[in-house]
């Protein structure tokens, strides 16, 4: 399964600030107090990337729900467009309208913009995508995500 450039460098980037947050209060107050022998530092795992469906064809597909958090997943598919890979492995769905696939469900979460003003945004490498969801081909190196958005 294929791995994008952009992904390693967005995982390598949280890495590094993670461990810089972690090394933070190891160097701060170094003072002539007696320390503990046994410093307790806390240690923060990476999200872990889930893998779904099937076929020749991967990508990496990322969820920011309405509360912030995240998950990030590896679609594989033999699907051209990335509404149908998303339909197939069921991570959206949503009504069909007059300008395509209007996507109201998420990963589980189903967001309403007339009751509670949120929606979904379709973004293509970290960008609002210039087309939807369901005419978007599937490249290879870009990644996908569905953002939950104030309106």
């Amino acid at each position: 399964m294929k791995k994008t450039g952009n992904f390693k460098r967005f995982l390598s980037g949280s890495l590094c600030i993670m461990l810089i947050a972690a090394m933070a209060p190891l160097t701060i107050g170094c003072d002539d107090k007696e320390e503990s022998s046994s410093a307790s530092v806390s240690e923060s795992s990476t999200a872990d990337i889930i893998s779904v469906g099937e076929g020749q064809t991967s990508f990496d597909f990322t969820v920011t729900h309405k509360d912030g958090s995240q998950k990030q997943y590896e679609v594989s598919t033999d699907k051209t467009t990335v509404g149908e890979a998303l339909l197939d492995a069921e991570l959206i769905s949503g009504d069909d309208g007059d300008y395509g696939l209007y996507v109201k469900t998420v990963d589980g979460e189903t967001l309403d913009f007339d009751t509670d003003g949120y929606y979904w945004s379709f973004l293509i490498n970290g960008e609002y995508a210039q087309t939807g969801v369901d005419m978007t081909d599937i490249e290879d190196g870009k990644t996908y995500e569905f953002k939950a958005e104030k309106g």
